[in-house]
């Protein structure tokens, strides 16, 4: 455990109860997230380098025009 994280449970470990279960839970909650977040990509990575792919291929082709932010 890194000395950040120490000092972080341990300013935790003084607050009520019910103050710690709502830190505990937001913190496993955002921890469940980005597990499901890496996973996701991970499993999107195929589909990223086709779309990749294909934007080159457009572009090779003349079929893609440069963006005008004076436009938008």
């Amino acid at each position: 455990m890194t000395r950040l994280l120490e000092k972080a449970f341990k300013k935790a470990s003084k607050l009520p109860a019910v103050e710690q279960n709502a830190l505990a839970k937001w913190l496993l909650e955002e921890l469940d997230s980005e597990q499901e977040w890496e996973k996701r990509f991970a499993e999107s990575e195929d589909i990223l380098d086709r779309l990749a792919d294909e934007a080159l291929e457009a572009h090779a082709k003349g079929k893609t025009k440069e963006l005008d932010f004076s436009r938008l």
